[in-house]
């Protein structure tokens, strides 16, 4: 399954998201500071969802109240609530 996510008050601007069953297969961040961002997403290939959430949920950047690896935190919140619902 894949999900696109429009990332809000980071300077990424889009997030790619590839799942199989419960594991993240692969994410392309669009947009950001490329070295932390693809940094994140070879982080959490691999990893189960729920793991990445709590990993990545609530970290902030600067004072803008959320960043990059929130906004995948979120992106990753969307999608399980988007399985749920099927």
């Amino acid at each position: 399954m894949e999900h696109k996510y429009k990332p809000r008050g980071v300077c990424s601007y889009e997030m790619k998201i590839e799942i199989e069953e419960n594991i993240i297969r692969k994410v392309i961040i669009e947009g950001g500071c490329a070295g932390n961002t693809i940094g994140i997403s070879r982080l959490v290939e691999g990893m189960e969802i729920d793991e990445a959430i709590k990993r990545l949920k609530g970290i902030q950047c600067g004072s803008r109240g959320t960043s990059c690896p929130d906004q995948l935190a979120k992106a990753l919140e969307e999608l399980n609530k988007i399985k749920a619902s099927k």
